[in-house]
C-alpha cells in the first residue's frame, strides 16, 4: 500500500533528475508537500544544458497526487541553502523530511572519460587529487549544508527525518577511488548526524539505490544494465517517512532492495529488484 504523508512537509535537494527526481515522485504519490531544489530551471541556467529542470519536477509530484513546490537553490552555496530552509519555514512552518539527492560528480563524464581526461577506475597514482576535492563539494558536502541548516528546526519540533542519498561501501570497494571516498563520506556523515540527532528524536540515514537508469544513464547508453528505475528509491524512502519507529534505522546505510520486501513495494514497473551488490 501507498503510504499517507499527506500532512508531510518535504524538501528535496537535487530534484530536477535522477533519484532526486524519483524520490520527490515518491512523496508526490504519498500525498505530500515537496519542495524541489536544484540548479536547473526553465527559467535560468541549466546543468550541462541538460532538458531537465526543477519545474518538470514540481509538475510531476503534482500529477502523482502530492504538491509540488520549486525553489531554485546551488546547494554547495552555505549561504543559499540557508536562505533555502528558512523560505520554506516561513512559507509551511516546518520540514519533516529533508531528502539531499546533490551529486555533480559525474557532470563533464562522457561514459569513458572525465574532464581531466581519466577514466572510471584509473590508479589513485595516475591522476591528480583535484578531482577528489570537486566531489566532495558536489556530493557529502551539500548533504552536510542541508543537515546542518535543517536540523534545528527538526529538534525543536522533536521529530524529522534527514536522508542523504548515497550507495552502500560496507561490503567492498566501489571500483573508483573518488567515488568510493565520496560516498564513504557521505555514509559517514550520516552515521555521525545520527549519533548527535538521535537524543533529541530526529532520524538521520543513507539511502542506497541500486543501479538507477537515471536521465544521464540513458543518454550513455547504459539503460538495459540498470536495476531499477528512480522511482524504486523514492518509494524506499516515501516507505521511511511514513514509519513512526524509523528512528531505529538512524545513522544506518539503508538499501533500497533490502526494505521493498520488509515494507512491500515495487518498482513502477511492478518488479521489486533484490539490493544490488558490487560484483568482485
Amino acid at each position: 500500500m501507498t503510504p499517507d504523508l499527506g500532512q508531510k512537509i518535504c524538501l528535496v535537494a537535487g530534484a530536477s533528475r535522477g533519484v532526486g527526481r524519483g524520490i520527490a515522485r515518491a512523496l508526490g504519490e504519498a500525498g505530500a508537500t515537496v519542495v524541489v531544489t536544484a540548479r536547473s530551471s526553465e527559467t535560468g541556467p541549466r546543468t550541462e544544458q541538460r532538458a531537465e529542470s526543477i519545474e518538470d519536477t514540481s509538475r510531476e509530484v503534482d500529477a502523482a497526487g502530492g504538491e509540488g513546490h520549486h525553489y531554485l537553490c546551488d546547494h554547495t552555496s552555505e549561504r543559499a541553502v540557508d536562505a533555502l530552509v528558512h523560505w520554506t519555514l516561513r512559507r509551511f512552518g516546518r520540514i519533516d523530511v529533508a531528502v539531499s539527492s546533490v551529486w555533480g560528480g559525474n557532470e563533464g563524464y562522457d561514459g569513458e572519460r572525465y574532464p581531466d581526461g581519466t577514466g572510471w577506475g584509473t590508479p589513485f597514482w595516475r591522476r591528480s587529487a583535484e578531482p577528489f576535492a570537486e566531489f566532495a563539494r558536489v556530493g557529502p558536502y551539500p548533504g552536510l549544508l542541508l543537515a546542518r541548516a535543517v536540523a534545528p528546526a527538526m529538534i525543536a519540533a522533536g521529530s524529522g527525518l534527514i536522508a542523504l542519498v548515497s550507495f552502500g561501501t560496507e561490503e567492498g570497494y566501489l571500483g573508483d577511488v573518488y567515488y568510493d571516498l565520496a560516498k564513504a563520506t557521505t555514509n559517514r556523515l550520516a552515521f555521525a548526524f545520527g549519533e548527535e540527532l538521535r537524543p533529541h528524536g530526529v532520524t538521520a540515514l543513507a539511502l542506497s539505490p541500486g543501479f538507477v537508469r537515471t536521465e544521464r544513464v540513458c543518454d550513455l547508453g547504459q539503460g538495459a544494465l540498470a536495476t531499477e528505475s528512480a522511482l524504486y528509491a523514492g518509494r524506499a524512502l516515501a516507505a521511511l517517512a511514513a514509519d513512526p519507529d524509523v528512528i531505529a534505522r538512524s545513522g544506518r546505510v539503508i538499501h533500497a532492495g533490502d526494505i521493498a520486501a520488509e515494507y512491500g513495494f515495487t518498482d513502477a514497473d511492478g518488479t521489486q529488484p533484490a539490493r544490488f551488490r558490487i560484483k568482485p
